[in-house]
Parts: structure tokens; C-alpha cells; sequence
């Protein structure tokens, strides 16, 4: 799971994540298409499938940070902070492609 988390991660650059951030704002969480019109504002790169489960992560993070359970060093964040089995990896990841 670890390994998934990490690569499903550091496969999607920063403009990726950044049309994926707008494209979740845009659609209706009631759309009955929503990961696939998402996947479309994103670039069509990337399934709908790997759109949902890119969210899943991102709601996993964000439930990580918002517990105080980031490890970090003076606003550094670290590679890695493992966590509660449950929970995903955070990784920091800085890719332009």
C-alpha cells in the first residue's frame, strides 16, 4: 500500500495537482461523472480511476495534518513521516514536469 501511495504520488506533477485542486473545486461532489470530468481538467492523462484514488490520498493527508500527526522540522517537511497503519505516507515532492 505504501508503495502505491508513494508512486500514484510522485507520478502527477505540479501542474497536474494544481488543475486537479481547481477541477474538484468546479465539479459537484453529486456529479454523477465526476472523476471522469475531472480526469478531463486535469489533461486526460489520467484515468478517472487514478483521479479518485489521487483524492482518497489527498483527504488521507489532510486527515494526517489536521490530527498533528505530520512529522516536521521547523516548517521542513520530511521525506517521510510514517504514521498509524491506516494512514498514507506523506512525501514531499517538488516535480515541475
Amino acid at each position: 500500500m505504501e508503495d502505491m501511495v508513494a508512486r500514484s504520488f510522485c507520478e502527477w506533477s505540479w501542474k497536474e495537482n494544481k488543475l486537479f485542486e481547481l477541477a474538484l473545486a468546479m465539479v459537484d461532489e453529486k456529479h454523477p461523472e465526476r472523476w471522469e470530468v475531472v480526469a478531463a481538467m486535469v489533461g486526460g492523462e489520467k484515468s478517472a480511476g487514478e483521479v479518485q484514488q489521487h483524492y482518497v490520498i489527498l483527504l488521507e493527508d489532510l486527515h494526517v495534518i489536521e490530527s498533528g500527526k505530520l512529522d516536521y522540522k521547523l516548517g521542513e517537511i520530511q521525506p517521510s513521516a510514517l504514521v498509524e497503519s491506516k494512514e498514507s505516507l506523506i512525501l514531499s515532492s517538488h516535480d515541475d514536469n
